[in-house]
């Protein structure tokens, strides 16, 4: 759960023309598109795209003094300039992640001032949702935090994402979230990927009996979709589509790398694949 751009809860299908690129893996639809999108699914039961919102950067504790801060971030605030565009762009709903940086989902008094600052910047900019997640040091839902944020983020609907994968009981957790008022849950199951939590997911949605989403995500592909989507009987689902792009660079410098060593290739980009998401299209209209 990083800080990183890509498109996630997409329910559209890009045209046969080729699309233009917007940072981080998702797609500008084309003027065609303004009379309204294509009906085809990736997500079976909604149409979303989230887009990370925050400051990444790990502080000292919630004690620590302003001073004892670090004065320079880790990496700049995502621009509403994407949101901007994004919106400009496609005709579905897109949830914007508020996530202050990578790591932990046990957040400091300044981080949860960030946060809140970006709940407000996103709704001023047009996002249709938001997706957060906040856990206390011993595995719970943070519901006092929770619940303030929810409240800054009202009267928008709200996902938890995938810190829920971190608690220390899923199923007390998922009754937590629906007495706050959550919308939907991502989840892998609590597992390194949803194939593999998969058991856990189709219990979710079993205990859930309509009154949240649970949403599985994490490692979800053209290969694996099907058996996901029958085996926990999800009507939504997460996954990236995502593809490497060689950078159009001609000038190569291989003495410098931008960011940590095991930061993403400096000459690689990752996108939105039309192909993949054709694919998923197609599986999920299959399965309803």
């Amino acid at each position: 759960m990083g800080s990183s751009w890509r498109c996630a809860w997409t329910r559209w299908s890009p045209p046969s023309t080729r699309s233009a690129e917007v940072p981080g893996g998702s797609s500008c639809a084309p003027a065609s598109w303004k009379e309204g999108p294509p009906r085809a699914w990736v997500s079976r039961a909604r149409r979303w795209a989230a887009f990370p919102v925050g400051v990444p950067r790990r502080p000292p504790p919630r004690s620590a003094p302003a001073a004892a801060r670090p004065a320079a971030l880790s990496r700049p605030v995502p621009p509403a300039g994407l949101l901007q565009v994004v919106k400009q762009c496609v005709r579905v709903p897109v949830f914007v992640m508020i996530r202050p940086r990578g790591g932990d989902f046990l957040y400091s008094d300044r981080e949860v001032e960030v946060m809140k600052a970006d709940i407000r910047l996103a709704k001023l900019h047009g996002a249709d949702g938001l997706v957060f997640g906040a856990l206390t040091e011993d595995g719970r839902i943070d519901t006092e935090l929770c619940t303030a944020l929810l409240a800054v983020c009202r009267p928008l609907p709200v996902t938890f994402h995938r810190a829920f994968d971190m608690v220390h009981d899923p199923l007390v957790a998922l009754e937590t979230l629906i007495s706050l008022g959550f919308e939907r849950v991502l989840t892998s199951g609590c597992d390194s990927s949803a194939l593999e939590g998969l058991s856990l997911i189709k219990r979710l949605a079993e205990q859930a009996k309509g009154r949240i989403v649970v949403v599985p995500g994490g490692g979800i592909t053209e290969r694996n979709l099907q058996r996901i989507l029958e085996g926990s009987t999800a009507s939504e689902f997460h996954c990236s589509a995502r593809s490497a792009r060689d950078s159009g660079m001609k000038f190569r410098n291989p003495n410098v790398a931008m960011g940590a060593s095991f930061s993403a290739p400096e000459y690689s980009i990752k996108v939105a694949d039309v192909a993949k998401v054709r694919t998923l299209n197609a599986i999920a209209k299959n399965i309803l």
